[in-house]
């Protein structure tokens, strides 16, 4: 952290000193619990169009009996104001990952993908079984709680699934978002595949509109 605060005051710097230096704007995925995301999409409304919501998405995934609960949302804007969402995401248990232009540019076939650690963990071993040539670039997991709750399936009172929903809560879901390289492009499609036939959230960069 210490590190990215030296080279957000760096680039300050450079922007003072020098009237013709460009902005640069990156996209960033940050999931979390709900209260986490709802911050980040205030403080992004608050920034006085220095970062730009695309989309947010609360996603409820249903194993048997129990609910799991997160949310995760994708932002576009200033590269140093995006640092200031990255410290707050990591300190408050949040997971994030930041795509620059030089990465669209160097790197092909960017895609991030979204979901519980030991689902991520399988769906990368999925594709690396398929053959399939890719590369993690960043990954990122948290530490903060991700919200579990007895399903409609399970006929109790709701006074008492509030009790138990504590000690549910109390068996922590970690949640990743991996940002990966497709080497082939012709296998973007299969990873896509493989990725929401696991409930995988995926986003892809190709169908992403870069900004001047």
């Amino acid at each position: 952290m210490i590190e990215d605060n030296i080279r957000i005051l760096r680039q300050a710097a450079r922007v003072s000193s020098n009237n013709g230096y460009r902005i640069e704007k990156d996209w960033c995925i940050i999931a979390g619990n709900v209260d986490l995301v709802d911050d980040m999409a205030y403080k992004a409304i608050a920034s006085n169009h220095k970062v730009k919501i695309l989309f947010r998405e609360h996603v409820i995934l249903n194993e048997g009996k129990i609910d799991k609960k997160f949310d995760f949302i994708m932002l576009h804007g200033n590269a140093l104001v995006l640092n200031e969402f990255k410290n707050e995401t990591k300190q408050r248990g949040g997971a994030y990952v930041q795509v620059s232009k030089g990465h669209l540019t160097k790197e092909p076939n960017l895609m991030v993908l979204v979901a519980p650690d030991d689902v991520i963990r399988n769906i990368v071993s999925i594709i690396e079984k398929s053959k399939i040539q890719c590369a993690i670039l960043q990954e990122s997991q948290t530490t903060g709680f991700i919200d579990i709750d007895l399903n409609n399936e399970v006929k109790l009172p709701n006074f008492i699934k509030s009790f138990l929903k504590p000690f549910y809560n109390a068996n922590e879901v970690v949640l990743s978002t991996i940002l990966i390289s497709i080497d082939k492009e012709s296998d973007v499609n299969k990873v896509q595949s493989i990725a929401t036939s696991n409930r995988v959230f995926v986003i892809d960069f190709r169908d992403i509109v870069t900004e001047d």
